[in-house]
């Protein structure tokens, strides 16, 4: 059990810190979709006090990961299939601009070790796939952020409140479904793989309105099927 030494005047510091914390255990699945969160158990898990907790949880409520009922107490949220497609929706215009604008400001050598992540993250995602691998959804989650191509983008952008604004989308739903997606979906994987050449391509070129055309395409396409994942799996989960 880890435990958490507070000093006067620093509570606030330990709830941002504790949601931090929680909330990064739910993008990365450690605490799945539809899971109670129970504020004993969590101030067991921290060794700290039922207090920061319970407004650490509230922080969480604010932003949408999780739902706190009445009598029931807080539960990880299950994102709404239409909530998700209307979500990269406008994360699409965001990444088109961003692409738009990180056409001109990308050196060769930084395309290039794009392209050997893109490479590397398929490689992956195949051998998870083929069971050549005992990785799962996780592994491929944690690889996809080391290689991360449209984080790269986005600094390329120069853009802060553009960053900002993605960021805050990147935090919005657990990131272990589109790495499951990966592993999981042949289809998805290829097209993946294939998208993200095309506008490594474009920007490669410096012809900003291909790389953001193609961008939004990408997204939009990833949007539906993270989408569908929710719709199929909906019964199957957990629900407060």
């Amino acid at each position: 059990m880890s435990t958490t030494t507070t000093r006067p005047g620093d509570g606030s510091a330990l709830v941002d810190d504790l949601a931090a914390r929680i909330r990064d255990q739910i993008l990365s699945g450690e605490i799945p979709l539809g899971k109670p969160l129970r504020q004993a158990d969590l101030a067991e898990k921290f060794g700290i006090s039922r207090t920061p907790v319970r407004e650490a949880l509230r922080q969480l409520q604010t932003s949408g990961l999780i739902e706190i009922h009445p009598h029931r107490g807080a539960v990880v949220r299950v994102p709404v299939p239409w909530e998700v497609r209307e979500t990269y929706e406008v994360r699409a215009a965001l990444e088109a601009l961003a692409a738009r604008r990180a056409a001109t400001r990308l050196s060769a050598r930084t395309i290039a070790r794009m392209r050997e992540a893109n490479d590397s993250l398929y490689a992956l995602a195949v051998a998870a796939a083929e069971g050549a691998t005992p990785l799962r959804g996780q592994d491929v989650l944690d690889t996809a952020n080391d290689y991360a191509l449209h984080s790269t983008i986005h600094e390329a952008a120069m853009n802060a409140r553009l960053q900002h604004l993605l960021n805050d989308i990147h935090l919005s739903y657990p990131r272990n479904v589109p790495a499951m997606l990966l592993r999981e979906n042949a289809q998805h994987r290829e097209g993946n793989y294939r998208e993200h050449v095309a506008i490594l391509d474009a920007l490669e070129a410096e012809d900003g309105e291909l790389a953001a055309r193609l961008m939004r395409q990408h997204v939009i396409s990833t949007g539906d099927q993270v989408a569908r994942w929710y719709e199929q799996h909906a019964g199957s989960l957990p629900r407060a």
